[in-house]
């Protein structure tokens, strides 16, 4: 497995330049880009500009894991849901034509109190997912769902949407969520999704999150990408990353 950033938060900041100069110097493998930070890798460049992030990229010492962005799939409005829908496949064209190997999408919602059952919202967002996953594996990189939102970060109904989806190219983003523990542990909900995981998102690893478990877990069900700190700003950011590839290495590797 291999060490990463997420430019959300600690990163949000940089501009293209120090994000690559950064990770070079901590260690940090590669980087996942979030959308409407500093870096401006957005799907809007022209392919000149685009051919310009992709040579930076293989240039450096530092992956481009994936585009991260906001995109979700439960709106009740069709408008809304295509516009998302399209937004992602934009985020599709351009991680592959930067040589990224994926985007992140979430979801978040539910809309149990305007009467929309929960299944039904699940239905909705898998039928997206799928129809977004097509054109990810028409591009050749993959679309994955994060495991994210109050109620939808449960792993049996992350679940629920992938097998909704049904379609090798959606995969699931781990998120280290709390949730993940049931009676203590985190096995029977990581089961849940062992051999779908594309990505994997930590976050302080001096919580009580059972992390030693989840790269144990990891390792035996054959993952060998990235996992990817999600960590707050700091005013001693290099200082910081540099304590945290030294515990990562501990915990991950120990």
């Amino acid at each position: 497995m291999h060490l990463g950033l997420v430019t959300y938060n600690l990163a949000k900041d940089w501009d293209l330049e120090a994000l690559i100069a950064n990770c070079e110097q901590t260690g940090f493998a590669g980087v996942e880009l979030r959308t409407t930070h500093a870096h401006k890798v957005e799907s809007d460049l022209n392919p000149a500009r685009r051919a310009k992030v992709r040579k930076r990229f293989a240039d450096s010492q530092v992956e481009l894991v994936g585009l991260g962005t906001a995109f979700e799939f439960d709106a009740l409005d069709p408008a809304e849901l295509q516009r998302h829908i399209e937004g992602t496949k934009a985020y599709l064209q351009l991680a592959a034509d930067l040589g990224a190997a994926g985007v992140k999408v979430r979801p978040n919602r539910l809309h149990e109190d305007e009467g929309v059952p929960r299944e039904q919202t699940f239905e909705q967002i898998g039928r997206a997912l799928r129809q977004c996953g097509e054109c990810a594996a028409d591009l050749g990189v993959q679309l994955r769902l994060e495991v994210h939102g109050r109620v939808t970060c449960e792993p049996p109904h992350i679940r629920k949407m992938l097998d909704c989806a049904d379609h090798p190219s959606v995969v699931a983003c781990w998120n280290s969520n709390q949730q993940d523990l049931s009676g203590g542990s985190i096995d029977a909900n990581f089961a849940l999704l062992a051999g779908r995981i594309g990505l994997v998102h930590i976050n302080e690893l001096w919580s009580e999150y059972p992390w030693q478990r989840l790269f144990a877990l990891l390792r035996q069900s054959g993952y060998r990408g990235y996992c990817l700190a999600e960590i707050p700003e700091s005013p001693e950011p290099l200082r910081l990353m540099r304590y945290y590839r030294a515990l990562w290495q501990l915990q991950a590797e120990g």
